[in-house]
Order: structure tokens, then C-alpha cells, then sequence
């Protein structure tokens, strides 16, 4: 295969799956990682991919892109369903657990709906919906709708949740820099992800790997903040290494 083939082939894979990895591509292509990662930094230079720690992501993947939850959960299916069965074992009959909006914690909403005790608090108005009919107590926050992410944000929100006390806080993210911290694209919905760690006894945070190395907008909090992480295993290493050192469990999936 020439250069420009591959190229044009990875390209064309990291538009399709959202991400790619340097070593998935060098046994796809059968060559090297370092020619791989020649090209993605030729496809970076270009402005066709964004170059990541271990990988590349779209070029459109930006500090400000705000996917739809529509299309959020298009990507890595299987990998979120894994997370979200994790994320389940970890709750118990009789606790009261926060879920934010998103892909990943609306599959973990379906994963808990097996339960028969359990008081889900959100400001998602899917996961909502996704537990109505259920055994389980379901306090929805109130607030500003936002139509990309079915999120309720703002003042209301916040007053809500600050007058509750949780067990456990599934914390979905947009990016993850694991010297930076959790981030979002949207500055409304950092201020009320913060307050749910703040009324949380443990705070998990939940994300495919396509979600380390990159930085949203908006800082919810620092990883220092963080008891817990539950992952797949495309996760970088040195970034699991770095929580790991830092005192933070981390499950793959």
C-alpha cells in the first residue's frame, strides 16, 4: 500500500470510529507504529485528524465541539455497555446514586434498572425517561433544558442538588486530561457537574479511552477530586499509571 493510501485510509477510520490508536493501526496496515505515527502527524499538520497521546481524534474535535447525545452514542458501543455493567456492580440496594447526562451514564441508568431499592438523582431528562416504570426512586433536578444533551442546567439545578446528599456519583466527561482534570464543552453544565461531586461520598468517574488527552472548555474538577475511574482498556497507559500513582482505583473494561 502507498503513503497516501494508508493516509487516506486512516483517515478515514478516524472519521468513521471517532478515534484510533497508534498500535491498532500498525497491525491493521502490518508496519510499524513509528511509521504510523508519522502519518497521523503528517494528517495533523494537514488539519485532517487532531493528534492525540497514543492516537488521533477528528479534527473536529475541538475545545468547544458539543456533540448531540444522539451522536454521542453512536461511538464505542460496546465499550460504554462494559463501563456501565461495571459501574452497576458497584451499587448496592438502599443507596442513593447521581448520574449526569450523557451516553455512557445513560447505559449505566439501563444497567441499574435491575435494582429495587435505589434512589437515582439526575439532570438528565433521557435517563429520566429511561427509568420511568422502574422499582427505583427518581428525583429529576428541574432546570434550563439543553437541547444537545436532554441536560438540565442553571440555578434550579444547582439549589436542587446542593439540599441532597448522595453515596455514589457516576461522572461521565467530554475530555480528561489527567493533569488538567474532567472537562466539558458546556460552561453551565461544569458548575452543576461540580456541585454533584460536592454532595457526593464517592465520585466515579466514567469514560471511554477516546476521552483521555483531551480538554473541553469548561474544568469540572481536577482528578485530585476523583476516588474512582472506569475505563476501557485502549486507556493509555501512562495516563492509568499517573491515577493509579496519584491514590485513584482504576477498572478496565
Amino acid at each position: 500500500m502507498l503513503n497516501e493510501e494508508r493516509r487516506r485510509a486512516i483517515l478515514e477510520s478516524v472519521n468513521r470510529e471517532g478515534r484510533v490508536l497508534v498500535g491498532e493501526l500498525a497491525h491493521q496496515f502490518d508496519t510499524s507504529e513509528v511509521t504510523i505515527r508519522k502519518d497521523l502527524e503528517i494528517l495533523h499538520a494537514h488539519g485532517l485528524v487532531h493528534r492525540t497521546h497514543g492516537g488521533a481524534l477528528p479534527s473536529r474535535e475541538t475545545a468547544l465541539a458539543d456533540p448531540t447525545l444522539r451522536e454521542k452514542e453512536q461511538l464505542h458501543r460496546k465499550e460504554k455497555h462494559r463501563i456501565a455493567q461495571a459501574a452497576a456492580a458497584m451499587a448496592n440496594e438502599g443507596q442513593v446514586v447521581v448520574l449526569d447526562s450523557g451516553s455512557t451514564t445513560t447505559a449505566i441508568a439501563r444497567a441499574l434498572r435491575r435494582f429495587h431499592n435505589l434512589t437515582v438523582v439526575t439532570n438528565s431528562v433521557n435517563i429520566a425517561a429511561e427509568l420511568a416504570g422502574t422499582d427505583l426512586e427518581v428525583i429529576l433536578t428541574g432546570g434550563t433544558l439543553r437541547k444537545n444533551s436532554f441536560s438540565l442546567v442553571g440555578p434550579i439545578a444547582e439549589d436542587t442538588l446542593r439540599r441532597l446528599n448522595a453515596d455514589i456519583l457516576f461522572l461521565g466527561v467530554d475530555g480528561f486530561d489527567v493533569q488538567y482534570g474532567l472537562s466539558t464543552p458546556n460552561i453551565l453544565e461544569a458548575k452543576v457537574n461540580r456541585v454533584m461531586v460536592d454532595v457526593s461520598k464517592m465520585v466515579v468517574a466514567v469514560c471511554d479511552a477516546s476521552k483521555f488527552g483531551r480538554r473541553s472548555l469548561s474544568l469540572i474538577v481536577p482528578p485530585s477530586a476523583l476516588h474512582r475511574v472506569i475505563t476501557d482498556r485502549a486507556a493509555p497507559k501512562s495516563d492509568v499509571k499517573k491515577l493509579q500513582k496519584a491514590g485513584i482505583e482504576v477498572t478496565l473494561v
